[in-house]
């Protein structure tokens, strides 16, 4: 359980959000109803088996955008009926919510929920003079704070939110080429074992290394090494499919894993892409070439197993004097 909290930012804080709503509203839910104040009471309730409800259904699915969309409204609306119903000393439970909504859904939809409180309460002011607010001074200091506190609220969220975005693409992604990086490449290879074993649904990989790449490197230096990389990963992720992923797992080596591929359309992407290679990749020593190892995913294999497979064959092709394609489970040296 812990471990995946640590693993997924936004579970954690609904469920951390979640424990302190229940745990907070309960003791006034009982109080309220223990004094006959029924509406606000019930609010109170509704909030509480919402919160539970919504945490629930995170934990089971894994989606937490329409929990936390669920949990926003649902305390929006309860704070202005509290509000309403309690007058001044409702009002301080619109700081908090304020917060809350910040932590359960992006910035944008916050500030949204916020005015839209905002506007429900000033409008039943004038509708209902006294019912809220004391005086007009007292509901613009109201507002004026409120305001305040979300526009300082926003920039705080949609800071940090751009900077865990940054982290996560960090954390997937080779800082170079814009490819995915190996720790990411092992978790879709998992995944993909994980969808063929329990859909079915038929995966292929083809592991490519530049030929004689560290010729380029020593002649010409690193920087020129790093821009035949880049221009590599540019033009693969231009002649593969959308659905496909690129990973660079070694110094000049690389992965694509295409999902929902056959047999034959795992030899026929290598052959576009080693075509597109010969005709479009150059260095400063003049065209580069790839040579590439494929293999489908087994009934029952574990990821490992299948990676091995592949690069069996990718050492096979570039034994066969680079520039080469090997398939496994088909005799043939394609070069």
């Amino acid at each position: 359980m812990f471990k995946r909290l640590r693993k997924d930012f936004q579970l954690s804080i609904i469920t951390l959000m979640g424990l302190f709503g229940v745990l907070g509203i309960s003791p006034y839910a009982i109080y309220r109803l223990l004094h006959g104040n029924y509406l606000v009471g019930t609010s109170d309730v509704i909030i509480v088996l919402s919160t539970v409800l919504a945490v629930v259904y995170a934990w089971r699915t894994g989606d937490t955008v329409k929990p936390g969309i669920y949990l926003a409204s649902v305390f929006s609306v309860a704070a202005t009926l509290i509000a309403i119903n309690l007058g001044v000393n409702g009002l301080f439970w619109i700081y908090p919510l304020i917060l809350f909504n910040f932590f359960m859904v992006s910035p944008g939809k916050a500030i949204a929920a916020t005015l839209l409180v905002l506007v429900g309460l000033v409008i039943h002011a004038f509708w209902t003079p006294g019912s809220v607010f004391d005086s007009h001074y007292q509901m613009i200091s109201f507002l004026v704070t409120n305001v305040m506190a979300g526009v300082l609220t926003f920039i705080f969220a949609y800071r940090t939110r751009s900077q865990r975005d940054q982290l996560q693409i960090l954390a997937i992604q080779d800082p170079l080429t814009g490819a995915r990086n190996r720790r990411s490449m092992n978790d879709e290879l998992r995944i993909a074992v994980s969808s063929k074993r329990r859909h079915g649904t038929p995966y292929g990989v083809l592991v490519m290394d530049l030929d004689h790449f560290k010729r380029v490197n020593d002649q010409f230096g690193h920087h020129a090494g790093d821009k035949v990389l880049i221009d590599f990963v540019e033009l693969i992720k231009r002649h593969c499919r959308e659905e496909d992923r690129l990973f660079r797992f070694g110094g000049e080596e690389f992965l694509l894993l295409l999902p929902g591929t056959t047999p034959q359309g795992l030899k026929a992407a290598a052959h576009n892409l080693q075509t597109q290679v010969r005709a479009a990749l150059h260095g400063p020593g003049g065209p580069v070439t790839t040579s590439i190892g494929g293999a489908m995913l087994g009934d029952g294999e574990n990821w490992d197993s299948w990676l091995q497979r592949a690069d069996k064959c990718l050492y096979r092709a570039k034994g066969a004097g680079r520039d080469c394609i090997v398939i496994d489970g088909d005799s043939t040296v394609d070069s």
